[in-house]
């Protein structure tokens, strides 16, 4: 499918000429200020649209919608019929995936052959929490009470729930939060990215057709500090399940301690990649490369720290960069295109700033560390892929996140040297090892303080195996029966028999 192909590149059916709405108890309505945000295609810098820009007054009006519903019907639906609603939206939105793809690539220029390509991940998700919708349950519990006492635990939802959602995959992320919300029997209001927010209220429509009752899921669109922030400290809220940096993860924080709501954070993350000198180097190569270069490096768990072993450094070092020169970087909405735009010119220059940052304090890029603007790429917001040599483990681009298509590479000696530099980073969310010696994979998957290690791999990923970081990449975890776990509550009864 291409509905690009006679409308011109910025067409899409869903986006239309009027300003999008927010989703508040079943309606779709007008921001109370009547102000709306500009939203914009990356890879052009044209304009798409207009999305309402909700404020405290509609966040509180769709907290209110989203308790009535929790305390109204829906709480008297059974599992079976969660289960029934998240089944007919994973068809709604398998008929619907080219669609939706294109809606991820035009708002926040993920190429679309990528974005295509996630329809397992995408349908599988949504099936795998339909399928815990009806399999929740307590535990009966033998206890030491004098007398005849019979306890057990029951599984409770956590009531109403605020997602906030980033803009570097909006059609996985928003699905990573409905759907555990709604097997749970929660509800929910969801706040996503002001820089691409058009395919999270293209799946909430999807939702309704699904026969999602009123008020069950509520959507308002706005910027962080004003929707965002009121979402976070609304003291109707119950849990806050929030995906993006670290610096708004303590903000969150500390809103949440006026009704000590639950949370669940997925942070930032400056994960290391490390290759010993006996891996595969024709799989490691290409791999080190899309662990960062992927998604034009917009992935938090990205190995922007590649450790290679001393003896194959060089060589390794420049096979990536000579890798990443090959990639076709170019409109999200080309099929050929491999690399697509950084989401908006903010963000391009914020990874400039980084770049300028590592040449001044010593680093060298050996390929890449400028913006393209050739051609086609003049009105977008490109980087060239970016691999840097000299850098060391104090330098801002070995310790802070990026968010872009840049790479930091630096020699090791052994095994205790890397980990040590590995483990020495406040963040704690993904990591890469490559090597052929079954012992040297263990003994640094048990070293290496991370959520994830991935072993010969990257990026790897299935709803079945949860997600998550240490440190400041935050707590709590997304996939798994352990991320339905941060959307219940579990209650312990005693009963006297005797």
């Amino acid at each position: 499918m291409n509905i690009t192909k006679s409308l011109g590149p910025d067409y899409h059916p869903f986006i239309g000429t009027e300003p999008k709405k927010l989703l508040i108890d079943g309606r779709w309505e007008d921001a109370a200020s009547g102000a709306t945000i500009e939203t914009r295609n990356p890879s052009t810098g044209k304009l798409l649209g207009n999305v309402a820009a909700g404020t405290a007054l509609d966040i509180d009006r769709a907290v209110v919608a989203a308790r009535s519903a929790f305390e109204g019907p829906w709480s008297k639906l059974k599992p079976f019929h969660r289960q029934d609603i998240l089944l007919k939206w994973a068809e709604l939105i398998d008929r619907h995936f080219e669609e939706l793809s294109w809606l991820d690539t035009l708002d926040m220029g993920v190429p679309i052959s990528l974005a295509l390509g996630r329809r397992q991940r995408v349908i599988g998700m949504i099936r795998f929490y339909a399928g815990l919708a009806t399999a929740l349950h307590g535990e009966t519990i033998a206890n030491s009470m004098a007398g005849e006492h019979t306890s057990f635990t029951l599984k409770e939802p956590v009531g109403v729930v605020g997602a906030i959602i980033p803009w570097n995959g909006p059609l996985i992320a928003s699905v990573w939060k409905m759907s555990p919300s709604i097997a749970t029997g929660c509800t929910m209001v969801m706040k996503p990215s002001e820089e691409a927010p058009l395919t999270t209220l293209r799946l909430a429509e999807l939702l309704q057709e699904a026969g999602l009752p009123d008020g069950v899921m509520n959507v308002v669109t706005g910027y962080g500090h004003e929707a965002g922030a009121a979402l976070a400290a609304h003291p109707g809220v119950d849990k806050v399940a929030f995906t993006g940096s670290p610096a708004t993860g303590r903000k969150l924080v500390e809103a949440s301690a006026g009704n000590f709501k639950r949370l669940s954070l997925e942070l930032g993350g400056k994960s290391p990649n490390i290759v010993f000198a006996d891996a595969d180097l024709d799989a490691a190569v290409p791999g080190a490369a899309m662990a960062v270069f992927f998604n034009t490096g917009q992935v938090c768990s990205a190995g922007t720290r590649l450790f290679v072993e001393e003896p194959i450094y060089d060589e390794f070092v420049e096979k990536v960069a000579a890798f990443g020169k090959t990639l076709k970087i170019g409109d999200g909405a080309d099929t050929a295109t491999q690399i697509g735009p950084i989401v908006s010119e903010r963000q391009l220059q914020t990874v400039s700033r980084y770049i300028e940052s590592g040449r001044n304090q010593g680093a060298v890029a050996i390929s890449g560390g400028e913006r393209l603007t050739e051609g086609n790429l003049a009105n977008g917001f490109f980087m060239a892929p970016t691999v840097f040599k000299g850098v060391t483990d104090d330098m801002k681009i070995a310790r802070e996140e990026i968010f872009g298509p840049v790479i930091s590479a630096m020699p090791f000696r052994d095994m205790a040297d890397v980990i040590q530099r590995a483990n020495n980073s406040d963040f704690g969310l993904g990591s890469g090892v490559w090597t052929s010696n079954v012992t040297t994979a263990m003994n640094a998957a048990k070293s290496i303080r991370a959520g994830s290690v991935w072993i010969n791999c990257y990026q790897a990923a299935d709803p079945a195996v949860p997600f998550g970081g240490f440190k400041t990449s935050g707590f709590g975890r997304e996939s798994g029966i352990q991320h339905l776990e941060e959307f219940l509550e579990v209650k312990s009864v005693w009963i006297k028999t005797g």
